[in-house]
């Protein structure tokens, strides 16, 4: 029998997850809890083969939750469930430990298809982030830009002026600006075309 660790603060997904489980043959529930600090502390405790973890939890997330569970149970086979469809939070969840991805609208069978996979070996994960997470692997492993720049070169590339992309970024358009000449020293361009050509050559954007 495999011991499900359930960790999710919506009361009422959390209820939806504990009854797929306990419903399949070859898990069952060993811990449920809202939040992820109460699950560290009752993580010897519950001792789970696997955890359904929500990303955007209260206090500590799923990802730094993550690194801290795999610190004190290595072994455990750790599965993010969330809303995001967000290639930045997939590649995080993979890097601290999580062995598969699936988004919260995932139906009972295909949790229970993702849970005898990860304990099967394999990495669990939707067809959307399959293809994000194989994108991220294809970016440039060592950019020259640093991650604000990246996003600004990736906005603009997308047709936001600098207004706009000031305001998606909650920052000034002097700040946008500032990058922009940054970007355009890295990249050896000197205008935002050439930029945004160089980038998508270099495979950075």
């Amino acid at each position: 029998m495999n011991n499900v660790l359930v960790i999710e603060d919506n009361e009422t997904l959390n209820e939806v997850f504990c009854r797929t489980v306990n419903d399949l043959d070859d898990f069952k529930v060993s811990g449920s809890y809202l939040n992820a600090e109460n699950a560290i502390a009752n993580l010897k405790r519950d001792w789970p083969n696997l955890i359904l973890m929500d990303i955007e939890l209260p206090g500590i997330n799923g990802i730094e939750a993550t690194k801290k569970i795999k610190q004190i149970h290595p072994e455990v086979l750790i599965i993010m469930i969330t809303v995001f469809e967000n290639s930045k939070y997939v590649f995080d969840a993979l890097c601290a430990g999580a062995c598969g991805y699936l988004t919260k609208n995932a139906t009972g069978s295909k949790i229970e298809k993702a849970l005898k996979e990860a304990i099967n070996g394999g990495a669990p994960m939707s067809i959307q982030i399959a293809k994000m997470v194989v994108e991220s692997f294809r970016k440039a492993p060592t950019s020259v830009l640093t991650t604000k720049e990246t996003e600004v070169l990736s906005l603009l590339a997308k047709g936001n002026s600098y207004k706009g992309v000031a305001l998606k970024m909650n920052i000034s358009p002097n700040t946008i600006k500032y990058h922009v000449k940054n970007i355009y020293d890295k990249l050896e361009v000197h205008d935002k075309e050439s930029a945004i050509e160089e980038a998508n050559n270099r495979r950075i954007i």
